[in-house]
């Protein structure tokens, strides 16, 4: 499983659906936005990278919209078909 870091925060790649993960591109669109979601959901759509933040199940924060157990819904409704999409999971932190 590949690691990535990004503001500061490591995360596992957990999916990389048709080797759609490019760091790079990653790196310029994440902004801190993101810091507080579990994972951090990217696909390509008309070959634009775009980010979702979601949440685990047992996160204060989780809604509907953004619980991680509604991604194959979230892949289904609203990404292109067959699209090229990734999923990064945050690492715990020791603190």
């Amino acid at each position: 499983m590949k690691k990535i870091e990004v503001n500061g925060i490591s995360y596992n790649l957990e999916k990389n659906y048709k080797d759609a993960f490019e760091e790079d591109e990653f790196n310029e669109l994440c902004t801190d936005y993101f810091n507080d979601f579990d994972y951090i959901f990217g696909d390509y759509s008309y070959d634009k990278l775009r980010l979702k933040g979601f949440y685990g199940e047992k996160n204060k924060k989780v809604k509907k919209i953004n619980n991680i157990k509604e991604l194959d819904d979230y892949i289904k409704n609203y990404c292109s078909f067959e699209c090229r999409y990734f999923l990064l999971h945050k690492e715990k932190s020791s603190k």
